[in-house]
């Protein structure tokens, strides 16, 4: 039976030959490598993986979806909303330390999935995913560009990325209406040691209000965390870069 993409899913289908081959070399994926996709849909990505690693574990929330990947021997299926899979609980299920994840997320949730396994990465080997153009935009932009964000900042902390691959509307069923691409997300093997939270805490405080001076934002807030350290704050929050964020959260952990 044809499976009709689902709008609530955010269901839309690769199904360009060229853009999926040149994705799974991207991958580069190896025979016995734990690696689990996430939305594996109609398998297009899917079929190409299991092929060149033996057996892959999926997580498909769709019923219908998941109905069809559980006659394959070669995979193991977790019928979930992937916001609710313990990725640590997953990687000791398979007996190893961490694990591949791949897979064309579905743009309406995107920046949630990415901030769940951001908590988790110490289980991750590297990420590998099908993203709207403008979210790998912001994830791999400069200081002082209209892109850098708090996702800039939160990600690139713990990650080096790299936009991979341009892939138009035309390659999926149904079109969306927007350019996607695919980003290489692999952890940074000595991260600063930050209070996450804190860190994250300091970032919305300073992006709230981009367009302002931080004298009026993020001023404000390290005053009433006791801050009396050397910090500009005649600037933007897009002009301060991801290790003076990382030194500032570090400073005010210290004290």
């Amino acid at each position: 039976m044809k499976h009709i993409p689902r709008k609530r899913f955010g269901q839309n289908f690769l199904t360009d030959g060229g853009i999926i081959d040149a994705i799974v070399r991207a991958i580069a994926p190896e025979a016995g490598q734990p690696m689990v996709e996430i939305g594996p849909g109609l398998m297009a990505l899917t079929q190409p993986l299991v092929e060149r690693l033996g057996r892959l574990t999926v997580i498909e929330l769709d019923r219908d979806l998941a109905l069809r990947l559980k006659l394959r021997p070669d995979l193991d299926v977790v019928e979930s909303d992937v916001l609710k899979v313990d990725f640590r609980a997953l990687a000791q299920r398979l007996g190893v330390p961490r694990l591949r994840v791949v897979g064309n997320l579905p743009y309406n949730i995107s920046s949630p999935i990415l901030f769940h396994l951001l908590e988790q990465v110490d289980v991750i080997q590297d990420q590998h995913f099908m993203l709207q153009k403008e979210v790998i935009d912001r994830m791999v932009a400069k200081p002082a560009t209209a892109a850098y964000g708090r996702l800039t900042v939160m990600l690139q902390w713990r990650y080096a990325m790299q936009d991979v691959l341009f892939v138009p509307p035309g390659s999926f069923n149904p079109p969306p209406k927007v350019d996607s691409a695919v980003v290489r997300m692999l952890p940074r093997a000595q991260p600063a040691e930050l209070d996450a939270k804190l860190l994250e805490e300091l970032v919305q405080v300073a992006f709230s209000q981009r367009r302002k001076i931080l004298r009026n934002t993020l001023g404000r807030w390290l005053e009433g965390k006791g801050f009396e350290g050397e910090f500009d704050l005649q600037r933007r929050a897009e002009e301060v870069s991801v290790a003076e964020y990382e030194a500032l959260a570090a400073a005010i952990k210290q004290k």
